[in-house]
């Protein structure tokens, strides 16, 4: 049975810092391209970042400079180092994981940025 499951969502002040982090068991991990999605309210559902299995990286235009995506293959885990956080980064932020014409997601973490 696959799980992806994502955690370090928060409430963070404009210009903070927030670690996500995300865990994806039932597969072979390290032959999964990883992403993280994110959808704002009244909005659809964008990619953020991806990360292949050779360890090359993409960003949103939007995140560039400020986001950063890294995984740990023998954690089975995939991270988003989000930096210099704006109001309009706030988001319910998914974790996929895409591989062999399959795909899987977690349920989200919120993560809102306000004073």
């Amino acid at each position: 049975q696959v799980q992806v499951v994502e955690s370090g969502g928060d409430l963070v002040q404009p210009g903070g810092s927030l670690r996500l982090s995300c865990t994806a068991s039932g597969i072979f991990f390290h032959m999964y391209t990883m992403a993280w999605y994110r959808q704002a309210p009244g909005k659809q559902r964008e990619l953020v970042a991806t990360i292949t299995t050779s360890g090359s990286r993409n960003y949103a235009d939007s995140v560039k400079g400020r986001f950063t995506i890294s995984r740990d293959n023998a954690k089975n885990m995939v991270y988003l180092q989000m930096d210099s956080l704006k109001p309009e980064d706030t988001a319910v932020y998914y974790c996929n994981s895409n591989a062999f014409s399959q795909s899987f997601w977690g349920q989200g973490t919120q993560v809102t940025v306000s004073s």
